[in-house]
């Protein structure tokens, strides 16, 4: 994985606490949260999303996450639509992408929930991704993560510590030898994490079986798609049998897979199809009906997949390759086998563009927008295109006519600012700044948003703005002493009207007391000065 090397620069706390919270098991008994329940009081709900947004920042700075608005896009209309049809639709939660192409998935505090690369690129259609998004909720919503959490300080954390001190000793041992020597550690203890874990699993994998499915079908997706993936890992097992390395996808290594386990999801998604129609319960949340009121609706059923998913998964094969090179010799794999299909070929196009053969990949665009012409992913394809090869009239033509229709559609409004930005004159930049501005006030935890507000910003001649963007952006990419240290720059700057250095002052105020906690457990950011 790149850059491992940045681990021990994170928050101890945090990162002992991300780390436990990754693992879905927890010694408990397979049960619905009750109020005698001490999970509840492990940590506040505010604590967990700090927690929880502190291990995505970290993850962030170790170069593990895939930040691409497109795909971040539609792994969150997915994820959102299965939370809100879960048991508790008041719980946030946040989908992001890992680069890795490994089998995997997991759920943390706050309701953050991770997904591999490789597990959307081993799926054969949308319904499974959300079927395992729709399993990784429920740890959240029946409380396994934060019952692992509860565990894992009396049992886990002297591992963790271990751990966290392997990486550090093999960090200062320096030399080309001493990434490896950390990641090998950091992998060696969650590995003895899991394994002592292993035999209290089973009662709570059921259980989020249960809930999932459940909630699979009452967000309109297939309540088969859970088996059909379990079935999709069995032959990913035997496929590599004999390997001892990848035998495994690391995703059963955390969520053990029985025949029986396959078989009772196949026949809970049996009998929630058999009714018709489905009948979902919960407890009234609304503070005029009186308190446990039961309210029954019927699922949303039939309403399928969002229709992004081929584009998706070969958007994300390109973006998760080490190299454009290596996915353009994927794709000549796949063509020497069977013609590519519309979204192979999309993805080669990308493939393409991210190699810089921009030219090599307008026709190819035109052609499949030709034939899909409401596409939102070939048409800002397509722009991207143009703009790079001597035809910005016509992208800009394009994003202005999508933009007109879309004003606040993230991906859109990114891909169109970074494009302008790229020009570096005053007038793209002041332009780019209009079209990020109606997303201003939803981005504040938004890294591409504020890496993209940034630049557009300082093409477009407003340093200020521009600084306590950047700043923001290191903050959230797990630097918050690189944050910190920006904004305190950025007040000295005779320039600052009330305004501005009361919105630095505030950030700086909230920023301090956690730089000031890390620098007491000895965890400093080297590239950055005393502030």
């Amino acid at each position: 994985m790149p850059r491992p090397a940045l681990l021990p620069r994170l928050p101890l706390l945090p990162l002992l606490l991300g780390l436990a919270a990754c693992l879905p098991a927890a010694a408990q008994q397979a049960r619905l949260p009750d109020i005698g329940s001490s999970a509840g009081g492990v940590l506040s709900p505010a604590k967990q999303a700090e927690y929880g947004a502190m291990t995505l920042a970290q993850l962030r700075n170790a170069g593990y996450v895939l930040d691409d608005p497109l795909l971040s896009g539609w792994l969150d209309d997915v994820g959102q639509r299965l939370a809100a049809a879960s048991d508790r639709p008041q719980q946030r939660f946040t989908f992001f992408l890992l680069r890795d192409r490994q089998i995997n998935a997991f759920a943390t505090l706050g309701g953050y929930v991770g997904v591999n690369a490789g597990l959307v690129l081993a799926a054969q259609r949308e319904d499974e991704v959300a079927g395992v998004l729709a399993h990784e909720i429920a740890h959240v919503t029946q409380q396994h993560v934060l019952r692992a959490v509860e565990k894992a300080q009396r049992d886990s954390i002297p591992i963790l510590l271990a751990t966290l001190g392997a990486i550090v000793a093999a960090q200062q041992a320096g030399g080309p030898s001493g990434a490896n020597a950390s990641a090998a550690a950091m992998m060696g203890g969650l590995g003895l994490l899991q394994q002592r874990q292993i035999d209290y699993t089973r009662a709570n994998e059921a259980e989020a079986d249960r809930v999932g499915i459940r909630t699979l079908a009452a967000a309109g997706f297939d309540p088969e798609a859970m088996a059909d993936f379990f079935q999709t890992l069995q032959g990913v097992v035997r496929m590599n049998q004999g390997d001892e390395r990848t035998a495994v996808p690391g995703y059963l290594q955390t969520h053990p897979l029985t025949l029986d386990r396959i078989s009772e999801a196949r026949e809970r998604a049996d009998r929630l199809q058999r009714q018709a129609p489905l009948q979902i319960s919960a407890v009234s949340t609304n503070p005029l009906l009186p308190a446990g009121l039961v309210v029954q609706a019927q699922a949303p059923r039939g309403r399928g997949d969002t229709g992004d998913f081929a584009w998706a998964r070969e958007r994300l094969r390109v973006l998760s390759a080490n190299t454009p090179a290596q996915a353009i010799r994927e794709y000549q794999a796949l063509q020497a086998r069977a013609p590519l299909d519309d979204a192979q070929r999309y993805g080669l196009a990308v493939a393409r563009m991210q190699a810089g053969q921009y030219e090599a990949a307008l026709p190819e665009l035109r052609a499949l927008l030709a034939r899909h012409p409401d596409n939102l992913w070939l048409a800002i394809g397509l722009g991207t295109a143009e703009s790079h090869t001597g035809h910005a009239a016509d992208a800009d033509r394009r994003f202005e006519a999508l933009l007109a229709r879309m004003p606040t559609h993230r991906a859109l409004a990114l891909s169109y600012a970074q494009l302008l930005a790229e020009r570096n004159q005053p007038a793209a930049g002041a332009r780019a700044v209009a079209v990020l501005r109606p997303l201003l006030a939803t981005s504040a935890g938004d890294v591409l948003f504020q890496q993209a507000y940034a630049r557009a910003n300082e093409v477009a001649g407003d340093p200020v703005r521009a600084g306590e963007a950047w700043a923001e952006a290191a903050y959230l990419s797990g630097r918050p002493e690189q944050a910190l240290m920006q904004l305190n720059n950025l007040k000295k700057r005779p320039d600052l009207d009330f305004y501005a250095r009361s919105r630095i002052d505030a950030r700086i105020a909230a920023i301090t007391p956690e730089v000031l906690d890390l620098r007491r457990q000895g965890v400093r950011d080297p590239d950055a000065a005393n502030p």
